[in-house]
């Protein structure tokens, strides 16, 4: 169960080390691959929270790059611009109120862009300079079918790549394992089809409409789980986790509060759990 734990500084954070680890290789190299030989390349991450998809990405990335940041909560770009910072070896402000950073041989050129994503990303996108790809983590299973619909059209008529990473597929497992497990879940899936502000949201079916709208356009799919696998050291994850998965089911009316308790209590000091993602690469035919 990915939380809903309202997308703070504080809980993205927490969870970065486990979306670092949790990232597909193989879809990452496959997305990487798409700049071989480039000096140089244009990003835009759409819900970029406090910059942790940068973080990540950097390193297999050109050594030149320019990102532009999009969010709609200002205080998560604020986060983003302080926490990148502190990330790079150097950093300079840089053209548009953006900042330049130095980390190892990259120069990394970032821009911050608050934007309201709900009616679609065309204004984003036709706005500032040519992007070689665009980037989200964590997102697409926020967002509703028709919007994904939507945006597969908005990247195939402008023919951009999208890799985006850590969309909550609906698997679970944890250990040891409670007999409201399968309720539980069922009543958190209730809770993310409800409107995130951009319609009733697609949840676990993210990937299969991603899938399917780049399909109708006879683009190249590559996917591959990118699950969390938490442990000992994670348990501060684990018992955060737990909670905003008690209270978006809470949420719903279709447990008993007494049984979410007891599922509660039990989960914030589960030994080991796994949450399903998956991570996937949209890439216009030849």
């Amino acid at each position: 169960m990915t939380s809903n734990e309202g997308f703070s500084a504080g809980w993205l954070a927490l969870r970065e080390p486990a979306d670092h680890r949790a990232r597909n290789e193989d879809v990452r190299d496959a997305a990487m691959r798409l700049f071989a030989g480039r000096s140089e390349v244009r990003l835009v991450d759409l819900g970029c929270g406090a910059g942790s998809n940068l973080r990540a990405l950097a390193p297999y990335l050109p050594a030149v790059q320019h990102w532009r940041l999009v969010d709609h909560n200002p205080a998560l770009l604020q986060a983003s611009r302080r926490e990148l910072a502190a990330w790079a070896d150097t950093w300079d402000p840089g053209p548009d109120g953006g900042i330049v950073l130095r980390k190892g041989s990259a120069r990394i050129g970032v821009t911050f862009t608050e934007a309201d994503l709900s009616g679609g990303a065309d204004h984003v996108l036709d706005t500032g300079p040519p992007a070689d790809l665009i980037t989200a983590a964590a997102f697409f299973d926020l967002v509703a079918t028709p919007w994904i619909a939507r945006f597969c059209a908005t990247l195939a008529a402008r023919r951009l790549p999208l890799y985006a990473v850590l969309t909550y597929d609906g698997a679970e497992t944890w250990h040891p394992p409670h007999h409201a497990d399968p309720a539980m879940r069922a009543a958190f899936h209730a809770h993310q089809a409800t409107d995130k502000g951009f319609g009733m949201a697609a949840g676990p079916a993210a990937v299969a409409a991603l899938t399917r709208g780049f399909h109708e356009h006879g683009w190249r799919i590559v996917t591959g789980p990118s699950p969390w696998r938490l442990g000992a050291a994670d348990s501060g994850l684990i018992a955060i986790l737990a909670e905003g998965s008690a209270r978006a089911v809470g949420e719903t009316g279709l447990m008993a509060s007494s049984g979410v308790a007891d599922w509660l209590a039990s989960r914030r000091i589960a030994r080991q759990c796994e949450i399903g993602h998956a991570d996937f690469l949209a890439v216009p035919a030849a």
